[in-house]
């Protein structure tokens, strides 16, 4: 049997399930979000540093950094295991997607530290 090293989770269903509950997650966080800046259209920095300094706003933006590293990480390994083959690429097909990967998940480790240092910076 092969297996292919680089994907989620090595299911198909539970990748699946994984990209769709991160999108609920990140549109509730994008329509929540949206919502405050309705609700308060005099906004001030002091308005907006107070909402991201309670604890249930961070734990929500935590939640919804995690959703997208999740969203994007399903997203990209969906896409160089669909283009990135040997038909498209010949022998160095496995190289190309493998350094493809590894690239997208360093960039996505590091917005992901970057994003949790953001959050609980403040």
């Amino acid at each position: 049997m092969v297996t292919n090293v680089t994907n989620f989770s090595r299911s198909g269903l539970y990748d699946w399930m994984a990209q769709r509950v991160s999108a609920v997650v990140l549109a509730a966080y994008f329509l929540f979000l949206l919502g405050y800046l309705v609700a308060t259209p005099d906004l001030t920095y002091a308005d907006w540093h107070g909402l991201f300094a309670q604890g249930w706003m961070r734990i929500f933006s935590l939640l919804a950094v995690v959703a997208l590293s999740v969203h994007a990480w399903v997203g990209m390994w969906t896409i160089s295991t669909d283009y990135l083959t040997p038909m498209a690429l010949g022998k160095s097909a496995t190289a190309v997607r493998f350094l493809f990967q590894a690239v997208c998940g360093i960039a996505m480790f590091a917005f992901f530290v970057w994003g949790v240092q953001i959050l609980w910076g403040i």
